[in-house]
């Protein structure tokens, strides 16, 4: 992704420069990527929908974002 990830990145922006983020995601239990929804909601209200809490919310965005520079490095 060109630019940074942050909880107001939709979902299926996310998804459609980074499809490897679908990995984290699932692996956190979000598995709703493929939904409607996912076209209109950003990474936090997903989270948020799901029960994470602001810390969690925070970790997964460094983790999307780590994972995403590893990727522009290779």
């Amino acid at each position: 992704m060109s630019k940074k990830i942050t909880p107001q990145t939709l979902l299926s922006e996310l998804l459609r420069v980074n499809p490897e983020a679908a990995e984290i995601l699932f692996e956190i239990g979000l598995t709703c990527v493929g939904c409607p929804m996912s076209m209109q909601e950003t990474l936090e209200q997903g989270c948020k929908a799901h029960g994470m809490t602001d810390k969690e919310i925070a970790e997964l965005v460094k983790r999307l974002n780590e994972k995403s520079k590893k990727k522009k490095a290779s």
